[in-house]
């Protein structure tokens, strides 16, 4: 069977390569999975339940249901940020649908798009798929992986189409400032660069407030914001996220949804509707839990000389291992079974970290913690 070329030239997955070395052992601590160790919460859980037990196992409308669409844009009236739920919503298969269809819809063929690293690995391959041209645009520990006027003029992102912000930040941990987004902000205005903001965790944020791009002035009418329901609400297995920007963006990322995915699973948007009802306590108590686990973790790192800034969302800390991040990685799994990512996998400004998360017991995350440090003591 003859295949695509687009298909045949992706790179496999570095992150899989490391799940798969982990699978093969019985004594492995994992803190590789960008997932959260939660379940969902009750409410809205039982709201699926409830939502199969009645029968509604039909499709909704493309963009998602009117009720899920009004409660999306309210909620997000907590970043600032304001959106009409009829127009300027669209409910996805994830938020990875979300990015893809906002790729697909902005980008055309040869288009150049200004990725920072290091960052989520699916967005140079999204790229592709949708024929861009991705531009990477390394970020540095120095800056705490913060996003700078500086490295967007050096890669030479003044002349790309589009530009790919994720804050909080897969892998780092890092988030940006409203100074910060103003100075990229700026940039985005003068170059006229559309933006894709993926800010999937958004609610993990432990320094303060979040701050989005999309409320910089003059940068609303130019931001995709992608959000979903997988990292705050710990449902993703359920496959729910949604876009949010400009009416004809929106109508332009539905055109193609209505086509691939025609609607996001019914279930999961009555589980999510009542997520964003009723379980504001639940995300609290998780994101309580997630930055005890922060402070753990990175005082760790920094006590056994693995330098690591403090990350101010997600949950992954993006220690410096001072050296091959991939052989650290391997040897750290066949001699103390802790599964860990190279930070290399995430782009040319990840090399010589790791990414680590903490999204798992704090009883894990201890014992994973002291054999790594045994590991560093060794190799001394």
């Amino acid at each position: 069977m003859r295949t695509a070329g687009r298909a045949r030239e992706l790179p496999e997955s570095g992150i899989r390569k490391f799940f798969e070395l982990a699978e093969a052992r019985d004594d492995v601590i994992s803190l590789g999975v960008g997932e959260p160790d939660f379940s969902a919460p009750w409410a809205a859980r039982t709201a699926a339940i409830d939502a199969l037990d009645r029968g509604k196992t039909s499709y909704t409308a493309n963009r998602g249901t009117a009720e899920l669409r009004e409660a999306v844009a309210a909620h997000h009236e907590r970043y600032d940020q304001s959106y009409g739920p009829s127009e300027e919503v669209l409910v996805t298969t994830g938020a990875s649908e979300a990015v893809d269809l906002a790729f697909r819809a902005l980008v055309d063929p040869g288009d150049t798009v200004a990725i920072h690293e290091p960052t989520y690995i699916s967005y140079a391959p999204g790229v592709e798929l949708a024929g861009g041209e991705p531009l990477s645009v390394p970020t540095r520990a120095a800056d705490d992986f913060a996003l700078t006027r500086e490295r967007l003029e050096a890669a030479g992102a003044a002349s790309a189409d589009l530009l790919v912000l994720c804050y909080p930040n897969n892998p780092t941990g890092a988030v940006m400032s409203d100074s910060q987004l103003a100075e990229v902000a700026a940039f985005c205005r003068e170059n006229d660069l559309r933006v894709v903001a993926d800010e999937i965790y958004a609610a993990l944020t432990y320094t303060g407030d979040h701050a989005s791009i999309a409320t910089q002035p003059g940068m609303r009418e130019r931001t995709v914001v992608v959000n979903g329901f997988s990292k705050a609400y710990a449902m993703t297995g359920l496959r729910l996220g949604y876009a949010l920007g400009p009416a004809d963006a929106i109508d332009a990322m539905n055109r193609i949804h209505q086509y691939t995915m025609l609607s996001a699973p019914t279930t999961a948007q009555h589980a999510a509707l009542e997520a964003l009802r009723s379980c504001d306590d639940e995300v609290s108590e998780m994101v309580g839990e997630y930055n005890r686990r922060r402070r753990l973790v990175v005082s760790r790192f920094n006590e056994m000389g693995l330098d690591t800034f403090e990350p101010g969302g997600a949950f992954y800390a993006f220690p410096n291992c001072g050296g091959d991040d991939e052989a650290f990685a391997e040897a750290l799994l066949e001699a103390e079974g802790v599964a860990v990512v190279p930070g290399s996998v995430f782009g040319e400004g990840g090399k010589g970290h790791l990414r680590v998360s903490y999204a798992t017991s704090m009883r894990e995350l201890k014992e994973a913690t002291s054999r790594i440090a045994d590991f560093v003591a060794d190799r001394r």
